[in-house]
């Protein structure tokens, strides 16, 4: 088994309070899950209003698949328009 973790750091440019931060990431949440069916969190940034860092899990059998996923979610939240993609990083372990 494989667990792929992505952590994404997402630029919220045109946001102007915290408020504004957490519908913007409750949107990108519910249409990644619903697209992906895999667990996101936000997991960096919860104080600052204009950056966020979100993370990804995935559970899979084939490491090639799982990798796939998670840039497949990174394409996806950066077509979104939502926020720009920043930084991404994913690592792998296996049990």
């Amino acid at each position: 088994m494989i667990v792929g973790v992505l952590k994404l750091s997402l630029v919220l440019a045109e946001n102007h309070s915290l408020k504004g931060k957490r519908g913007v990431l409750k949107r990108i949440q519910a249409r990644v899950s619903h697209q992906f069916n895999i667990s996101v969190t936000e997991c960096g940034d919860q104080d600052l209003w204009q950056s966020a860092v979100l993370g990804f899990g995935v559970v899979g059998s084939n490491h090639q698949v799982v990798e796939t996923t998670l840039q497949k979610v990174v394409d996806f939240i950066d077509h979104l328009g939502l926020a720009q993609v920043g930084e991404s990083e994913i690592e792998f372990f296996y049990y």
